[in-house]
């Protein structure tokens, strides 16, 4: 039972811009078009949870990249388009509970996406591993990853490694548990 974060950020922390602008993060050149490791991470997944932002996001790509069930975490959202029954279901509620409930159903592995959402699952300590990586550009504003915590949460570095001499990709597992 692992609670995973995936994700890129700018060196100044953020993952989106103010509006929830992607395309910074298409600034770094990639020649051998690398997913840098996210085709293997998402192996290793059983289900997705991701806020309403993130999933207006992806909707808005206009094909739909997961394999996986996709839940969304959402108070205001009322439906999920047509097109994605039984790919994506609609959620809300305590993280607790959540999690609970999609280990019930047998998801035992969760990517959990989206800055509102990760911070929800950090403040009831509920992320076990973070992989994070961080592109060479500073924002200056934008959607922060992370946010204010009751407490502090400590992790261990597993790893990094580099991509294009450009990426740097950090790995952390909770530590104390």
């Amino acid at each position: 039972m692992t609670n995973y974060v995936y994700i890129a950020t700018s060196l100044d922390g953020y993952i989106a811009t103010s509006d929830g602008g992607l395309n910074w993060l298409l600034e770094v050149p990639n020649p051998e078009q690398s997913d840098y490791g996210f085709a293997e991470f998402i192996e290793g997944i059983d289900a997705i949870v991701m806020g309403r932002n993130t999933f207006e996001t992806v909707v808005s790509f206009g094909v739909w990249p997961y394999e996986r069930p996709v839940f969304v975490l959402s108070e205001h959202l009322k439906e999920i388009p047509g097109n994605l029954a039984g790919k994506a279901e609609l959620t809300s509620g305590e993280v607790l509970t959540l999690v609970q409930e999609l280990r019930r159903r047998g998801y035992e592995n969760l990517y959990v996406d989206g800055g509102l959402t990760i911070q929800s699952f950090l403040a009831v300590d509920m992320i076990d591993e973070l992989i994070i990586t961080r592109l060479p550009v500073v924002l200056g504003a934008g959607i922060p990853l992370f946010g204010e915590l009751a407490e502090m949460l400590q992790f261990e570095h597993v790893g990094t490694e580099v991509y294009n001499n450009a990426l740097v990709k950090s790995h952390y597992v909770r530590a104390n548990r």
